[in-house]
């Protein structure tokens, strides 16, 4: 089998059908406008495909590594986050150090004890996020090789394209790419700020809305997720259900997703869908 889990499968797919629309859109597309409203129309589908990144870091989605590069590029346009690069930050960085604030690669900690508001936690982990990527790849080579080496060829295609559709590659790539950047960092925000604690069960939020855990994976059972970061994005409602006692209730948090989610026709819907794709609720 191509997939290491067979969850993974329908999600790529829809990943990369969105890859293949860009190009679409980028060779055939002239309008401004319409190259505009391409890019806002995207903002919500590819602020989601950040979610699937970073489920991809954990575990890669293909058993063939040239797959897994193949799909890493796709993500790198969608998302501006290159092969390896939340494998090193997020992986073998935030999580091991996320109780740490003076050593967490996403701190959401000021150098003098107090808490950043998003904004500025967005703009810090953003503009930083290459720069830490380097210094946990120190520690791992290997890694940090590959990671760079994808990165320039990321750039290199993005450069070809930008010399040859400068405004088609803007609208549809590069501001895409610094708009994900910026969506993936301010969407970790709500996840662990001001939470200082020794306790892998008391530093997470989680969000226990069916919608947005359908749209982003899972990410909502956070604290399962800290708690077995290598278990599949599919298998975490089942933990969670294995240490939800051991939360604490203040970290179980309201969602703006509920005023969609408590609408009949959309639970409806959303049975519908969990049952055709056989994931967990």
């Amino acid at each position: 089998m191509v997939f290491r889990n067979s969850a993974d499968r329908l999600p790529s797919i829809l990943i990369i059908f969105l890859t293949c629309l860009d190009f679409v859109v980028y060779f055939s597309v002239d309008s401004v406008v319409l190259l505009g409203l391409y890019f806002l129309l995207g903002i919500f589908p590819k602020g989601c495909i950040c979610a699937w990144n970073h489920h991809h870091q954990h575990i890669p989605t293909y058993r063939f590594k040239p797959l897994n590069r193949l799909l890493e590029l796709s993500y790198a346009f969608h998302t501006g986050v290159t092969t390896h690069l939340w494998l090193l930050h997020h992986v073998l960085g935030h999580h091991h150090h996320y109780l740490d604030q003076s050593r967490d690669e996403s701190r959401w900690k000021r150098a003098d004890g107090s808490t950043m508001g998003a904004l500025e936690y967005t703009l810090d982990v953003a503009a930083t996020a290459y720069y830490r990527g380097y210094q946990v790849g120190r520690k791992h080579p290997r890694l940090y090789r590959t990671h760079l080496i994808c990165t320039l060829v990321t750039l290199l295609l993005l450069g070809i394209l930008t010399w040859y559709q400068p405004v088609q590659a803007l609208f549809v790539f590069i501001l895409p790419m610094i708009t994900g950047l910026l969506i993936t960092a301010w969407a970790t925000y709500d996840h662990h700020a001001g939470l200082d604690t020794a306790d892998d069960f008391e530093a997470s939020y989680n969000n226990l809305n069916p919608l947005f855990n359908l749209l982003t994976g899972n990410l909502g059972y956070h604290t399962a997720h800290h708690y077995k970061q290598g278990v599949h994005w599919s298998q975490l409602p089942e933990l969670h259900e294995e240490i939800k006692d051991r939360i604490p209730q203040i970290l179980f948090r309201e969602s703006l997703w509920d005023v969609v989610t408590d609408n009949p026709v959309v639970r409806f819907l959303n049975r519908i869908i969990y049952r055709l794709t056989g994931l967990n609720t």
